[in-house]
């Protein structure tokens, strides 16, 4: 892949990506992007080695999210999720975002369910597409929407 395929290909999909990158850090949106800057940087230089430009999308979003994890290993949450309903909105949360007491809830979720919820839930994966970009199996995923949406039930307060 050439500089000017590997730009286009970026450019179809880097709303899409930085919504996600904003709703997996919580609504961070100076993290969102910091992210997004090293995931591109990380995917233009492994470019040559893609050789199948039609998973180009879930190629990009695999790297992404593994370099959300590797930012996540840095910080260390030292609240639990289930302390989020006291939590008015997560401190890194932007005071634009309608959703706060959602990220606050979402911040508060293990990252592989969070991150399953939000590519099964926002992005629109399937089941099959969202264990490819995690590298978890299939069962494993549902796992994670089940206990993800159970979770967030519980930190939103719906019964």
């Amino acid at each position: 892949m050439d500089r000017r395929q590997f730009i286009a290909h970026v450019e179809g999909v880097q709303g899409a990506l930085r919504r996600f990158l904003v709703a997996l850090c919580c609504g961070d949106s100076h993290t969102a992007d910091d992210i997004a800057q090293e995931t591109l940087l990380k995917a233009y230089l492994a470019s040559d080695g893609l050789s199948n430009t039609e998973s180009f999308k879930s190629w990009i979003y695999r790297i992404a999210y593994n370099t959300f994890l590797n930012s996540k290993r840095v910080v260390r949450p030292t609240v639990g999720y289930e302390d989020a309903p006291q939590m008015a909105a997560s401190d890194s949360a932007d005071d634009s975002f309608r959703y706060q007491s959602l990220y606050a809830a979402l911040d508060r979720l293990p990252p592989k369910e969070r991150t399953s919820v939000l590519l099964f839930y926002m992005q629109g994966y399937s089941v099959k597409e969202v264990s490819l970009i995690t590298d978890a199996s299939e069962d494993a995923v549902k796992q994670h929407l089940s206990r993800g949406r159970r979770h967030l039930r519980e930190l939103l307060g719906e019964e």
